[in-house]
């Protein structure tokens, strides 16, 4: 038994050996980051082949917004697949005056998205108590994730509405 374990201790560094040289050696090509490799953010539009009738923000400025390729400057609301210009220039201007069209709507979206430009800001209860009073729901982000969320929920067909602050904007 003693003589078997030294033949096995003797050749087992010459068999590693032999397999190291026998395996090929891994690719050395350093992987690529996937930090950066996708973000949600970065393209706004994720759905091909959406209707021609429905919109798309596809991209925006400090001054405005390329939706179905056609730049606007300024403010915008959108109601489903109804885009119009909005008079706020900066947020403290959105009021529930400026979003009383939602008290005729119909039907009442489920969601009310809020661009409110470069930062997402805290709004007032008295703006939220009346957006919730419509029926809807209020979704508050920077204009850039705004008009990204509301494509992907357009996109899949949800009655959804969104008021827009250029994404130059900041209080």
């Amino acid at each position: 038994m003693v003589v078997r374990q030294r033949a096995v201790v003797a050749t087992l560094p010459n068999l590693i050996r032999s397999l190291r040289k026998e395996c090929p050696k891994p690719n050395q090509a350093v992987l690529p980051s996937l930090r950066r490799a996708f973000s949600l953010y970065d393209q706004i539009n994720l759905i091909d082949n959406v209707p021609e009738d429905q919109l798309r923000f596809q991209r925006y400025t400090d001054t405005g917004f390329t939706v179905n390729g056609v730049d606007y400057e300024g403010s915008l609301l959108c109601i489903g697949n109804l885009l119009m210009s909005w008079a706020p220039k900066k947020f403290s201007e959105i009021t529930p005056d400026s979003l009383s069209i939602f008290q005729t709507v119909r039907p009442i979206p489920e969601i009310l998205i809020l661009g409110c430009g470069r930062y997402i800001e805290p709004v007032v209860p008295e703006l939220r108590h009346f957006i919730r009073s419509t029926g809807m729901k209020l979704e508050v982000l920077d204009s850039r994730n705004a008009a990204s969320t509301y494509n992907i929920l357009n996109e899949e067909g949800r009655i959804v509405a969104a008021a827009f602050l250029p994404h130059g904007v900041s209080s």
